[in-house]
């Protein structure tokens, strides 16, 4: 199935199945991993939000909601269950994804084609394990997030669109380290977060 997102509020554009035109080889992107460890510790902008209306569907937004039941308003994380949880439903320890925009940025090849690794916010900010331990909280526009403990990570889709050396470079030491697929995240306060918001974090004690 092409993917579907929208460049706009109405149109809705497919993208390609072949993917492997915009994979980047293993050198290129090891040399992207200066400028994503010069991401902000602290106070890293949103650069982008993406609402996952189905499966194989993305819309971008300015303004998104996230609620502490359901996630992000208007995303299909309910709806998607978890392998990971006893009956299938959604896992509460992933309601809402991170990634590091400069990470994204770099196996994407283009803004456009950012919203293809599924994630919910992209911001300028370290997401490192030193950097965001687990229980650390995001508080973001009038919205708090908490950092789970439940690793993100490369998918078969995410190989697909992005390349079997992106992958790899996540699952390095320094990738996990990096964590350069993304974090997860759960909503401890409902809210609204904008394009632009700035990302304060308040680490465990």
């Amino acid at each position: 199935m092409n993917i579907m997102y929208d460049r706009g509020e109405d149109e809705a554009v497919p993208d390609t199945n072949d993917y492997s035109q915009f994979h980047l080889a293993a050198e290129a992107l090891r040399a992207g991993l200066e400028d994503i460890e010069g991401s902000p510790a602290d106070g890293g902008a949103v650069t982008m939000l993406v609402v996952r209306p189905a499966i194989e569907a993305r819309r971008t937004a300015d303004e998104v909601t996230v609620d502490v039941g359901a996630g992000v308003i208007g995303d299909s994380w309910r709806e998607r269950g978890s392998s990971r949880t006893p009956d299938g439903s959604a896992n509460p320890e992933d309601q809402v994804t991170v990634m590091n925009a400069r990470a994204a940025l770099l196996m994407a090849g283009s803004t456009d084609r950012m919203p293809l690794a599924g994630d919910q916010i992209y911001a300028d900010l370290d997401l490192s394990t030193d950097n965001l331990p687990t229980g650390t909280r995001l508080e973001i526009g009038t919205a708090i997030l908490e950092v789970t403990a439940l690793p993100h990570t490369g998918c078969a889709k995410f190989t697909q669109r992005f390349g079997v050396d992106a992958v790899r470079l996540t699952a390095t030491p320094e990738g996990r380290f990096l964590r350069l697929r993304g974090i997860n995240t759960r909503v401890v306060r409902g809210g609204a977060i904008r394009v632009g918001d700035t990302v304060r974090v308040v680490r465990p004690v």
